[in-house]
């Protein structure tokens, strides 16, 4: 994606966020429709941007997916993120929630806007079908956790935690489960995927790298989390509280481990 298209698609995001929030305010039908529909666009622009840069790699003589470093894996990650929210929008029609989701693909946007966009040669090691499984899984993962705290926020952000038990609360309650379920589920066929990977590259299954360990880490949190919620049936305030605490966890692995940490995934920096 070049730096010309990747700017537009970033403050693009950050006006369908504004719009989202104007329909959370102001109730008015047609702002919720036109924030949905420069979302859509939003997202066949991001998904055109990636595609095309994939295909600018292997014209360059480089051949890789757009997924390995720190910026392709940013601009990734927003869109995952979109992609996961227009899905939840679509089969809920719960449209204010892009006024918590659309954010943080804008701040995902905008932190790559700061990063090199050079198209680089992959390090040996990286030259790999299990490496696009792993990231794909991840970033699946990482965008569902993203989501989750989305709504969490929102169910604070608009009092549902005084009322758990009324219809609104109890779906906002539903929708963090699902998506947590579902990040623990790409959270899990990443490590797998990312084990494999390491096993081919470098003979190790598992090498306590820092983010193999925070990997490990967060993996256990959110168990944790949906152990307590199928065991001990915790639901509303304590879950989104959780949930908000869970996505924390997940900034440090992917961004803190990369930034004070040393190690085999320090490529992911550049």
């Amino acid at each position: 994606m070049s730096y010309q298209l990747l700017a537009p698609v970033t403050f693009a995001y950050l006006g369908a966020a504004v719009i989202y929030l104007c329909y959370l305010v102001m109730k008015r039908e047609t702002l919720g429709k036109t924030a949905t529909a420069l979302a859509w666009i939003i997202f066949l622009a991001h998904t055109v941007a990636i595609a095309t840069r994939w295909l600018a790699s292997h014209d360059l003589g480089v051949g890789h997916a757009p997924f390995s470093d720190l910026f392709e894996s940013l601009v990734f990650f927003g869109w995952t993120l979109t992609l996961i929210y227009l899905v939840i929008e679509w089969r809920t029609g719960m449209k204010r929630l892009g006024a918590f989701a659309m954010p943080l693909a804008f701040f995902a946007m905008l932190y790559a806007l700061k990063l090199d966009p050079t198209i680089k040669p992959l390090l040996p090691a990286l030259k790999s079908n299990w490496l696009i499984a792993h990231v794909i899984t991840c970033f699946l993962g990482y965008a569902a956790f993203g989501i989750s705290f989305a709504i969490a926020v929102m169910f604070f952000m608009t009092g549902q935690q005084k009322n758990p038990n009324t219809p609104k609360a109890l779906l906002l309650d539903d929708l963090i489960h699902q998506t947590v379920v579902l990040g623990f589920i790409m959270l899990t066929a990443g490590i797998v995927t990312g084990s494999i990977w390491a096993n081919s590259a470098w003979g190790s299954y598992w090498s306590w790298d820092p983010k193999e360990t925070w990997s490990l880490i967060t993996w256990l949190f959110y168990a944790a989390m949906l152990h307590s919620r199928f065991m001990k049936g915790w639901q509303g305030k304590r879950l989104a509280v959780f949930s908000i605490v869970g996505f924390c966890v997940v900034l440090f692995t992917y961004f803190g481990v990369n930034l004070l940490l040393s190690g085999l995934h320090s490529y992911a920096t550049g």
